[in-house]
């Protein structure tokens, strides 16, 4: 369809669209692992929703391509089948057309690629071919028009619009989801959204997902304010909620539905139809509802109404900590390492770090968390028992056992309630070394996904851009493997933590000073944040043998291996004798160290200071 041919009918005419894909079919044949493989596997399933809806009264039926592209199905070892099911998706979709008794338009369908929660995104270069990948499928086999939709990040959907105008001249919809606060991810307003794409060659802008027909009625009113587009609205039923293994929408009524297509109608949208939740029957509804209407003729040809300024952005500050101060101010600064408890007590805790912070020569005590991957008390939690007695803490936070809202209640109350003002933030362990090898993690981001929620909150918004009435300031602290099989991607891993908003790091650790200055020379020089090695005094030679052998990311030399094994029964005299060499060497050339305590005694750290 040429882009003139389809402004008319906007001009002159609402369409309407189909509904829900993925909550029809997962009616139809339950759950599976990916809905756009269904166009091989069970293509009559994905025909006879096509039919309902058209049967139901939409003009526009949309693909069921949502998520086929390559870097949502490679995963899922469907990499290589971008071409095969976007082709055999539009191919239903038009026997469906072919079987129906009047002129339906095919919109291919292209979803976001789901890169807002991932660490590590492909760059824009290779996010551009990813989607012309997938629009290419799509145009090749007969679409007449591409609807983008459930896009969270402007940016992505702007490079999406770029690949499809790379080589395409069809109409593009563009759609963003919303949130009720009326903002996307990074908290632009639909007015903002709108001029953005407005500068690119769409046809319609519009929102879909996440809200229902109520809460989306305002969104579609701001962006009825951008001049000269159209705009398309399709809301889900409502919010879902959890069943058993299902997510289930609520019953809104088709008559609800048909009410809010004449009150977006009213308001200047042109294109209207439905998402997660809704049926042919509420298609149905707004299809009768609008069918004698004409687009309203508002001021400017749309609807006109005030919009928001957006809020200023809060300024960054230094980290306040003790901690981050000695080491901006170039103190050799040292922390000794504790696990937390495996059951109820801190009474054990409490003594041990009384004692070593009573020495004076220790200045924060840093928690592991979940440390191979078994259960112990929460970090942060034992973080704010040892603030509240007067020790600075550095506790762990792992990326494995909770999602991306969890963290930041965590982070949120360990800031507020626990008084934690440094984190140091980890992928973690897998659960498959762990107790509990059966369950998996969350892992929704990494290590660096880590840093960036915690880079946000120091600005005072949260990962969704929304703002907090406040701000954190945590010293933001990562993990470093000088000795790591593969160095250059550990580096590379480095550079993107520092861009993240990495204020220092924490080596695995070390048994000699030429592993660090190996890795400095690879590196290119002295890293741009305060770097603290991790000191372990070996108390045998099996021991040793051990941790050079099985467990990851740790390396001691072959020449301090035979001497413990020569040092016979004095070999823990020996390995804390390296240890005690290894910190007077950190103190000329590295902002601090942590001390791990041998079998968690942690009295005996005093004896290498």
């Amino acid at each position: 369809m040429k882009i003139q041919e389809f402004n008319e009918r906007l001009k002159n005419s609402i369409l309407v669209a189909d509904g829900a894909m993925g909550s029809m079919l997962h009616e139809t044949v339950g759950t599976v692992r990916c809905f756009d493989e269904l166009n091989a596997t069970e293509p009559e399933a994905v025909f006879r929703v096509h039919q309902a809806y058209i049967e139901a009264g939409a003009q526009i039926i949309e693909t069921n391509t949502f998520g086929a592209n390559r870097f949502k199905l490679a995963p899922l070892g469907l990499g290589d089948e971008v071409q095969r099911l976007n082709s055999r998706g539009v191919k239903i979709a038009r026997e469906a057309r072919e079987a129906a008794s009047r002129e339906v338009l095919i919109a291919g369908s292209i979803g976001p690629l789901g890169i807002g929660v991932q660490a590590r995104h492909p760059e824009p270069d290779q996010i551009l071919a990813i989607f012309k990948e997938q629009a290419l499928a799509l145009e090749e086999r007969g679409v007449d028009l591409f609807i983008l939709e459930t896009f969270s990040y402007i940016e992505e959907i702007l490079l999406a619009i770029d690949a499809i105008r790379s080589f395409s001249s069809l109409p593009v919809v563009a759609q963003l989801t919303y949130s009720e606060e009326g903002t996307t991810f990074g908290d632009v307003r639909p007015f903002l959204a709108a001029s953005l794409l407005k500068e690119k060659n769409v046809q319609a802008i519009g929102s879909n997902c996440t809200l229902g027909p109520q809460s989306l009625l305002p969104i579609l009113q701001e962006l009825a304010a951008a001049q000269d587009i159209c705009v398309s609205g399709m809301p889900n039923a409502g919010f879902p909620k959890r069943e058993g293994d299902r997510i289930v929408y609520p019953k809104s009524s088709p008559q609800y539905f048909a009410e809010f297509a004449r009150e977006a109608a009213a308001i200047g949208v042109r294109i209207l139809g439905g998402c997660c939740g809704t049926t042919p029957a509420h298609i149905r509804a707004m299809a009768e509802a609008v069918k004698s209407l004409r687009p309203a003729k508002t001021q400017g040809g749309v609807a006109v109404v005030a919009t928001a300024q957006a809020a200023a952005p809060i300024q960054e500050r230094e980290p306040e900590s003790k901690f981050w101060k000695r080491l901006q101010n170039k103190e050799f600064t040292i922390c000794v390492e504790i696990d937390p408890p495996k059951g109820i007590a801190l009474d054990r805790i409490y003594e041990q770090v009384d004692r070593v912070m009573g020495s004076k020569k220790v200045h924060a005590i840093d928690i592991n968390s979940g440390a191979m991957a078994r259960v112990g008390m929460d970090a942060l939690i034992v973080a704010g028992a040892l603030e509240a007695r007067g020790a600075e803490t550095v506790p762990h936070l792992t990326t494995r056992d909770q999602n991306i809202i969890g963290l930041q209640a965590m982070l949120l109350g360990a800031w507020t309630v626990g008084g934690v003002r440094n984190v140091l933030a980890i992928t973690g362990d897998p659960p498959s070394v762990g107790d509990y090898p059966e369950t998996s993690g969350v892992y929704e981001v990494d290590s660096v996904g880590l840093v960036k929620i915690l880079h946000r909150l120091n600005q005072g918004t949260d990962w969704a851009g929304k703002t907090l009435g406040g701000q954190t300031n945590f010293t933001i602290g990562v993990a470093l493997n000088p000795v790591a099989d593969d160095l250059d991607s550990e580096i590379a891993r480095f550079h993107a933590k520092i861009e993240a908003g990495a204020h220092f790091a924490m080596t695995q650790p070390l048994f000699d000073p030429s592993h660090w200055h190996a890795f400095l020379k690879k590196f290119g020089g002295k890293p741009p944040i305060p770097v603290m090695i991790g000191i372990w005094p070996l108390n045998s030679y099996k021991q040793a043998l051990r941790l050079n052998n099985e467990v990851p990311g740790i390396v001691i030399p072959e020449p301090l291996l035979k001497s413990m094994e020569a040092s016979g029964a004095s070999a823990r005299d020996r390995g804390f004798e390296v240890a005690r060499e290894m910190l007077a060497w950190a103190r000329t050339e590295i902002a601090g160290t942590y001390l791990i305590p041998p079998f968690k005694r942690y009295e005996e750290i005093l004896e290498i200071l």
